[in-house]
């Protein structure tokens, strides 16, 4: 099954999660301090609890093809980039069953200047990097990266996480196809 990749907008993350970055649809509003050098954006809608980490991920080019989606229960993941490069995103929205809707399933292009929070439940493939190796910082509950130390029958599950293989689960891959400009 093929998905277009698609470059991220405001609005069309709308129904995953939200784009982080400035000028992109955010609220801005000056502080009291500072002399006004320093612009606050909207918050974005991030939920978590004390067990949050912050980490460090490098995303080395890989096939566009999914084999993995998740899914979390207890917090918002963000992922941010630090070295300006492009990414991608498969994204599907939540569902009431253990398994997500393929259908459904999305890709986007995220310019190297934006992150993304993904909403409680959303499903998702790790980011893909494009064109090199990408740097991201990821937030996400500790929990969840205990969860992914427990696999069973090559995945895991755990009270923040859900890991399924696609393509076990549906005999398919997902596959990314990039078309001019994007």
């Amino acid at each position: 099954m093929e998905l277009e990749l698609e470059q991220a907008s405001a609005e069309n993350i709308t129904p995953f999660g939200e784009l982080l970055a400035s000028g992109r649809g955010r609220t801005v509003t000056q502080t009291r301090f500072y002399d006004d050098a320093v612009e606050l954006m909207e918050k974005p809608a991030f939920m978590s609890d004390a067990d949050t980490c912050l980490s460090l991920a490098r995303v080395r080019p890989r096939p566009l093809e999914v084999i993995w989606m998740e899914r979390h229960f207890k917090h918002t993941q963000v992922f941010l980039p630090l070295n300006a490069l492009p990414w991608c995103a498969v994204l599907a929205p939540p569902t009431t069953g253990d398994l997500p809707d393929l259908a459904q399933a999305r890709a986007f292009c995220f310019a190297g200047d934006c992150g993304l929070l993904i909403h409680v439940g959303t499903w998702h493939e790790f980011p893909f990097a494009l064109d090199a190796p990408t740097d991201m910082v990821v937030v996400l509950r500790n929990e969840t990266n205990r969860n992914l130390d427990v696999v069973s029958d090559g995945e895991a599950v755990g009270e923040d996480l859900e890991k399924r293989n696609i393509v076990k689960r549906f005999g398919m891959r997902l596959a990314i196809r990039r078309s001019a400009g994007v």
